[in-house]
């Protein structure tokens, strides 16, 4: 009475087991991603059919009594060995898929040239299992593989037709080389069956992938606008890493404001101070870009531009290029004045420019979760105090940056300032303009000499003083012309 209930309790315990595995299997195959899964799939039943086609082949070849009774056994093997390995191999290609893969068909090309030296190497037979294998093995797309594959199923059959003493070549029954080409080709249906599969979801895969990118191309086209491009383009090729990290380089930098603009927007609404704002820094920027300056920050209606980092050109022609920059922004601002004047502003706004060279620190500020690219140092300062002390429609610079442009860009010393933070005065000088753009029309005539210093500016001598100049110039001309000189 006591056994009775244990021999009942085996097959149950039989069944939980493998329900078990089966669970376990199903678990495994979830923690692989689709196309690991298809491949997964499409190796199990190529495997499958070629054994289910080696197995029927051993029965057939059994049933003529062409080879011993005993192969049975092996008939059982190449029925059970598929699923067998598909399930007890899923946790190790986790960890090792190529490895497991290669070792799993190396072993089945071993098999198969056992199998088929068993068989007596039927002709038939013998070609579609070929077929079969040769696919299989062409499939891993490696030809070191392939070839590996080739010599392993050689060895089997050399090592097989070794122990056989009575090894001769049978002519198989005609329900065996049926059973083999039925064999082939449901594993050529198959194959193309799982290379359709793969084909579509590979398609699907691009278009999503399309699509992500995309995504991806538009949130990186929005978040570049707030940042300068130069600083996004960084990033975004991998030449810079978003962390907290600075550096020192001499640079050139720029401050820009318009003047009057506190009190221009007490008189106008919101909105309309709004549009002239934009119209204004978009206008800007389109001049920043074009020098290849790199747009610090927007404070307001004041513009904070540095040259020479993350691309330089030299520090001459970076500060040359601010320069230039900075006489288009004043040549635009008539254009801009005129676009304002025809919308009821009547208020004539008149941008003022500061520009300072030195050394700095440049670089990401601030926390691991927010920081900015920007700069620090003295010469930032210094920037900001010429801007804030030049007049209306002028450009105030640096002995350092004037000492780096004064051969192409015609400047006018416009002596010290005393700037907050700095101990000392501080020279400065206006721009005009080019040299190469006065020309004849020039109304700007500067001579510097030891002895002799001039500088006339036409367009702002007013009547009233054209007299006193006059007179003025005589009575040099004629204390020259009496001196003797030596």
């Amino acid at each position: 009475m006591s056994k009775q209930p244990q021999a009942q309790k085996r097959p149950s315990a039989q069944k939980k087991t493998v329900k078990s595995l089966h669970q376990s299997a199903t678990q495994e195959l979830e923690l692989f991603d689709d196309f690991t899964v298809l491949s997964i799939s499409a190796e199990f039943n190529s495997r499958s059919i070629i054994y289910l086609t080696l197995a029927g082949t051993l029965v057939s070849t059994i049933s003529s009594g062409t080879i011993s009774q005993f192969f049975s056994l092996v008939v059982a093997f190449c029925l059970a060995y598929p699923t067998m390995m598909r399930y007890l191999s899923l946790p190790l290609r986790r960890r090792y898929p190529k490895q497991v893969g290669y070792t799993l068909i190396l072993f089945d090309a071993f098999l198969i040239g056992v199998l088929i030296v068993v068989m007596g190497m039927p002709i038939m037979p013998s070609i579609f299992i070929l077929i079969m294998a040769n696919a299989s093995f062409i499939a891993m797309g490696q030809a070191l593989a392939y070839l590996l594959c080739l010599a392993f199923m050689a060895t089997g059959a050399f090592a097989t037709f070794y122990l056989l003493n009575d090894f001769k070549i049978t002519e198989p029954p005609l329900m065996t080389s049926l059973i083999a080409g039925f064999g082939t080709g449901l594993y050529v249906a198959i194959t193309a069956y799982y290379t359709n599969q793969s084909a579509r979801r590979l398609k699907a895969a691009r278009l999503e992938m399309y699509k992500q990118n995309e995504k991806y191309r538009s949130l990186s086209r929005k978040l570049s606008k707030y940042l300068s491009p130069q600083v996004w383009e960084n990033i975004f090729s991998g030449k810079r890493d978003a962390k907290l990290e600075t550096q020192r380089k001499r640079l050139v930098i720029f401050f820009s404001d318009i003047k009057g603009f506190s009190e221009l927007s007490e008189q106008m609404e919101s909105e309309a101070l709004t549009a002239l704002i934009n119209t204004y820094l978009n206008e800007m920027s389109k001049i920043v870009m074009k020098y290849g300056g790199t747009i610090d920050k927007f404070i307001g209606d004041a513009i904070m531009v540095f040259f020479g980092d993350p691309e330089t050109k030299g520090v001459k022609k970076d500060a040359e290029a601010c320069v230039a920059m900075a006489i288009e922004m004043r040549k635009h601002m008539k254009v801009l004045r005129q676009r304002w004047k025809a919308q009821g502003i009547q208020q004539p706004l008149e941008i003022r420019m500061g520009i300072n060279t030195g050394y700095c620190t440049v670089g990401n500020f601030g926390a691991e979760t927010r920081m900015d690219y920007t700069l620090l140092g003295k010469e930032v300062n210094l920037a900001s105090r010429l801007e804030s002390s030049a007049e209306p429609s002028e450009i105030l610079i640096s002995y350092e940056t004037y000492s780096l442009v004064q051969d192409r860009i015609l400047c006018r010393e416009k002596g010290q300032i005393k700037a907050k933070g700095f101990s000392r005065p501080i020279p400065v000088y206006q721009v005009v303009d080019f040299r190469k753009d006065l020309g004849a029309r020039r109304s700007f005539t500067e001579l510097d000499l030891e002895g002799f210093s001039m500088s006339l500016d036409m367009e702002k001598i007013k009547n009233y003083d054209r007299d006193k100049i006059l007179d003025i110039l005589d009575k040099v001309k004629k204390s020259l012309s009496s001196k003797d000189i030596q």
